[in-house]
This record gives C-alpha cells, sequence and structure tokens, in this order.
C-alpha cells in the first residue's frame, strides 16, 4: 500500500470463530481510534457496513481480509477489486466481500484497496497461527506508523 489518501475507511473483515480468519477484524479493532482514518470491525459481515461507509464518502477504501490465495502462511498482498472477483481465491466471505467491492463502486468514486492475508488455518478456534500473528503485528505496527 503506497499512502491512504484522502478521507480513509478502513473496513476489516473476519469471524473471530475461525482461528487466523479474524485477522481483519482484529486489526480494525485495534487500530480504532488511534488512526486519522474511519475504522469499521465489519466481522463477517461487510455488507452490513456499505451503508456507513457510502455515507462517509471516502476517498479510499481499505478492506482486509484473510484469503487463501495459495501462498505461505501469513504473506500478504494488496490486490485490485477485480481480482477479487476473477481468480480463484477462497474466502469465507468470498461472494460477500465481491458483492461489496460491486456495491461499494456502483455508489462511490473512491479507490478501493483490498489488503488479504494467507491464512494457516481457518477451522473452529479463537487463536492465530504464530506465521499470521507476525504479520498481524506487522500490518498494525505499518497502519499505527502511518497515522
Amino acid at each position: 500500500m503506497e499512502h491512504l489518501r484522502g478521507k480513509v475507511v478502513i473496513c476489516g473483515i473476519g469471524s473471530t470463530l475461525r482461528s487466523d480468519d479474524w485477522i481483519g477484524s482484529l486489526l480494525a479493532s485495534r487500530i480504532h481510534g488511534k488512526v486519522p482514518y474511519i475504522v469499521y470491525d465489519a466481522g463477517s459481515s461487510p455488507e452490513n457496513y456499505l451503508g456507513k461507509i457510502i455515507k462517509d464518502k471516502p476517498d479510499t477504501v481499505v478492506l482486509v481480509d484473510a484469503v487463501d490465495f495459495g501462498g505461505l502462511p501469513g504473506e500478504f498482498r494488496v490486490v485490485e477489486p477485480e481480482d477479487i472477483q476473477t481468480v480463484n481465491f477462497f474466502s469465507t466471505h468470498n461472494a460477500s466481500i465481491s458483492l461489496a467491492i460491486n456495491y461499494l463502486k456502483a455508489d462511490l468514486q473512491a479507490v478501493i484497496i483490498v489488503l488479504i492475508i494467507q491464512p494457516k488455518s481457518i477451522a473452529f478456534g479463537d487463536t492465530m497461527s504464530p506465521e499470521v500473528t507476525k504479520t498481524f503485528d506487522m500490518l498494525e505496527e505499518w497502519f499505527l506508523g502511518n497515522k
């Protein structure tokens, strides 16, 4: 992510019941109130936050989610919104994140950034793997350092 420009909304996505899947949600909850951005912890239902995001009229929207893109556990990528729809990624929110992107694109002129993190496990559990925890720590530090 080069720069977060203008009015920024960060939306963390993830289920707290599925090990590494909750990285987006946890990141949002940890940086909320500590960065000059609007931050939402959307949990596993990002569609419930679309109206709020549109009402905020951001210049940049960052969606953060755990997605199986075949990388190493903890690896992360910034992908174009179109890639979420055209590449065979696996996410517990894949359909909803694609719908969310389309909905936002229809109502906003914002730049949409999708930050995906490769989970090691999305099995039921409340503990992140060491690899994803390391990435979480690095991303949290990056966001807090760019305030």
